[in-house]
């Protein structure tokens, strides 16, 4: 179906009267005129709030022209039919969109009291590709052409456009050269366009011949390959190929042909709807292969239902007992946390993940509609991932239970139709859902094209995929916790301790031990500890560990470092949900390096950030926004150097370790640092 929505021009023809639809290529969907590109993106676009809601709730939409209502029928016959088109789309289960111009603005969608403008208006122009900037610039009105509005349906992305006939080649054309704008546009952008043909007045013969020029597919719909000619169903010419279909027969008179366009649109537009709702859709992300890509980070993870269920007690008696506790439904999974939280953050990323086609499905959408989620596979007959937690009356995660068997679909192939977006992305994250073979793809492509890949393991039955093979130096970071550090580095065969501790000095011991190695192939490690903060550990240079990697090998000119960061304090009684503050934190960090931040912000954005989470019973809170994480916003905060890690209660604080030289195993660290005492940098 995406290929017949870039390639096909198809005409639907019922028993003799004849509904034209083309299916348009997408080849020069992007080469608008520089001028006209800004005209679209600076604020005289406006969408209607009734299209705006059916977008949200991905209802079929339709979008319908204006030129005949500013140039095609005297008033009031102009205003009678488009309000009657309208209602007709309605009638058909689909949204209507008229598109016009009014004082300089685009509308999609008319209120009433602005089709009665357009329609009594004297001085109104007809709107094609060529005169966008003319009438935007100067604020004037007027109705949009086929062209113009296949041009504004596109950049809405409303994919079904309807009415009465287009365009075509004039008599004499090849002297005179007097071809339609819609014939060209036809080529360029990729929205359907429903109509009666081109009217017999035209060379319907070089009309066909110059679609063909232009990659245009025509079929007939119907039980001829008869060329409609708008009036008639006969022009003496025959399309190239045909459809078959049962559609009653349309009345013949010139009002009663759009209105049947109009059905007929509506009712593909309904089918459109469905196969993207119901069957393997992936949005729009991908149905302009020439439109350039804006480089944006990218996120490839899960997404899950979660039910999260906190006991009210401290803690959780086994052996078979009910739990008094309290339980909640949201909605999270790493890769959906993150991209959530970037989005609240401004930076919002091409998500890419999978989820069934379910009872779920609909809530999610409705509750990420400020993510962009058009590279959401959704699967008609699987179940969007579902995980519970279950954690005690202080916020701790006892256990987990997960049906993830639906994140094996972001699959190698699926990703790689993102491959442009991957390579122009600043950063890349991807979380320990994905399969295995889908990470040493995008590690492949972050070696090849020296791309920043974020890994967070998830959890520690997930946390070593990349580090089965050699594809984890494709990564430039990752952010496991104590337990997930501890896995990855028992798969890569170095020492690990039996126990991890308890007291915080020796948490960031272990740490350190364990995330050494790591360093001779990423460029630093996130360690996430909880409520104790996050040890940041990688190459130094003045001190501070960089989070802008110009590299992934060790510069002599560097040293290591270790660099511990105390949480913002939350009173326990204050937190509700800690599924998803691990996830805000690197989104936090992660936004603060998307905005240039030095390494100090961009830890204090994450833990800002991972605090009001946690006093969130959503994963990720609503709160989080610029304002709310900026360095301004907890003026009690402060950043301050600790002479251990003990003394940062209360503070973000700060506590730097020189990591030493040679060879670094989990006993060599904890000899050679005394207990963190030495190698305290005040700052």
């Amino acid at each position: 179906m995406q290929r017949l929505m870039n390639c096909f021009s198809v005409l639907a023809k019922n028993d003799w009267k004849t509904t034209f639809i083309l299916w348009s290529s997408s080849a020069a969907s992007a080469h608008c005129l520089p001028c006209m590109r800004r005209s679209l993106h600076n604020g005289d676009f406006n969408i209607h709030p009734f299209v705006k809601e059916a977008m949200e709730s991905r209802k079929p939409i339709v979008a319908l022209e204006s030129t005949i209502v500013t140039h095609g029928m005297p008033y009031p016959q102009n205003l009678s039919l488009a309000r009657e088109v309208e209602e007709i789309v309605r009638a058909n289960g689909c949204v209507p969109a008229t598109i016009g111009i009014l004082n300089g603005c685009i509308h999609v969608g008319l209120q009433d009291e602005e089709l009665e403008i357009l329609a009594t208006a004297k001085n109104v122009m007809k709107v094609s590709r060529r005169d966008f900037p003319y009438v935007l610039s100067q604020g004037l009105s007027g109705g949009t052409t086929v062209a113009g509005t296949m041009i504004v349906a596109h950049r809405a992305r409303i994919p079904v456009f309807v009415t009465g006939g287009i365009g075509g080649v004039h008599r004499g054309g090849e002297k005179t050269l007097d071809v339609s704008a819609d014939l060209t546009e036809l080529s360029r952008t990729p929205v359907a366009v429903i109509s009666a043909g081109v009217k017999s007045i035209l060379d319907i013969g070089r009309t066909l011949e110059y679609l063909e020029t232009q990659g245009v597919c025509v079929a007939t719909f119907g039980k001829s390959r008869e060329f409609p000619a708008f009036f008639s169903h006969q022009s003496g010419f025959q399309a190239p190929y045909q459809v078959q279909d049962e559609k009653a027969a349309a009345q013949l008179i010139d009002v009663a042909l759009i209105k049947n366009n109009a059905r007929v649109g509506s009712r593909i537009a309904v089918a459109l709807n469905s196969l993207q709702r119901n069957q393997g859709w992936r949005g729009s992300l991908l149905q302009n292969e020439n439109t350039p890509i804006v480089p944006r980070p990218v996120v490839i993870g899960g997404i899950n239902i979660d039910i999260i269920a906190k006991a009210r007690a401290a803690t959780i008696k086994d052996g078979g007992q009910t739990n008094p506790s309290t339980v909640r439904q949201s909605f999270g999974g790493v890769g959906k946390n993150l991209a959530d939280c970037l989005s609240r953050l401004g930076k919002i990323p091409v998500f890419i993940s999978v989820m069934g086609k379910d009872e779920h499905s609909e809530s999610v959408l409705r509750h990420c509609r400020h993510m962009d989620m058009r590279g959401v596979l959704q699967l008609k007959g699987r179940n969007t991932a579902t995980y519970c937690a279950v954690i005690t009356g202080n916020g701790e995660l006892t256990f987990g239970l997960g049906d993830m068997d639906i994140h094996q679909q972001i699959t190698e192939q699926y990703v790689s139709q993102f491959k442009e977006n991957l390579c122009l992305a600043p950063i890349i994250c991807i979380d320990g859902n994905v399969p295995v073979s889908t990470i040493e793809y995008i590690c492949q492509i972050a070696r090849e094209h020296h791309l920043t890949v974020y890994y967070e393991p998830t959890d520690v039955n997930k946390a070593s995929k990349p580090f089965i093979s050699e594809s984890w130096r494709g990564l430039t970071c990752i952010s496991p916790n104590l337990w997930e550090l501890r896995a990855i580095s028992q798969t890569l065969g170095n020492p690990v301790p039996t126990d991890l501790p308890s007291k915080l000095e020796d948490i960031i011991e272990t740490a350190i031990a364990l995330a050494y190695p790591l360093l001779n192939g990423l460029h630093y490690v996130v360690v996430t500890l909880g409520q104790h903060g996050v040890l940041l550990c990688g190459r130094s240079k003045g001190g501070s560990v960089s989070l802008h990697p110009q590299t992934c090998y060790e510069n002599p000119a560097e040293e290591l470092r270790a660099v511990h960061y105390a949480a913002v304090p939350v009173p326990i009684e204050e937190i509700v949900n800690v599924s998803g503050a691990g996830d805000s934190l690197m989104a936090g960090i992660i936004a603060g390096l998307l905005a240039g931040e030095d390494t100090e912000n961009c830890i204090r954005m994450g833990l800002l950030s991972a605090s009001l989470s946690l006093r969130s019973h959503e994963p990720v809170s609503p709160e989080i926004n610029s304002t709310s994480v900026s360095l301004y916003s907890c003026p009690g905060i402060q950043l301050k150097a600790c002479r251990k890690p003990s003394d940062c209660d209360g503070c973000l604080g700060l506590y730097t370790c020189k990591l030493p030289k040679g060879r670094c195993d989990f006993k060599a660290v904890s000899r050679q640092t005394g207990g963190f005492s030495r190698s305290i940098q005040e700052r």
